[in-house]
């Protein structure tokens, strides 16, 4: 799958999981650097924010959108992943003052090659939400074409409303 950055054509290392879809077997890492595997993930509607990096202005601009969001929804897990070590994201949340939302480092690049979301060439993750059910089942997805460009906030609330 192709997207792009400012006008640049930049190709995934695959085409992403599609809606209807398991949520591929994954690991990341949470604020305490311990290993996240996709399993761990489940048993509750979990709403998954890809960013590239979380130090930049859209990634910062959609993931305290999301923080913001969460407290409509305690029984949905929010998560935000990116390719930022675990120290970045800390740093990140601590500067934005963003307590709640479950940052999650791919450091290891796993969730992006297993998901089919990263970007090779540069070593970040494509903006991405998806949403997920309490069985591992993908309910809704969003690829991001431009990678600056936000995603549609309203589109992915909508489609969590209905699973609720």
């Amino acid at each position: 799958m192709e997207i792009t950055r400012r006008g640049q054509v930049e190709t995934l290392v695959g085409n992403p999981p599609e809606v209807g879809e398991e949520l591929p077997h994954f690991k990341v890492f949470n604020a305490e650097g311990q290993k996240v595997k996709t399993r761990d993930l489940l048993g509750k509607i979990l709403l998954i924010s890809v960013v590239p990096d979380i130090n930049t202005r859209v990634c910062s601009i959609q993931t305290k959108k999301f923080n913001k969001t969460m407290d409509q929804y305690p029984d949905v897990k929010f998560i935000t992943v990116s390719t930022n070590t675990t120290k970045q994201q800390a740093a990140w949340c601590a500067a934005e003052d963003v307590q709640q939302m479950e940052m999650m480092s791919d450091s290891e690049e796993s969730f992006g090659y297993e998901m089919k979301l990263l970007v090779p060439n540069e070593g970040v993750l494509a903006r991405s939400i998806f949403i997920v059910d309490g069985a591992g089942k993908i309910i809704y997805r969003q690829i991001v074409e431009e990678q600056t460009d936000e995603p549609n906030y309203l589109a992915a609330i909508n489609a969590l409303k209905k699973l609720i």
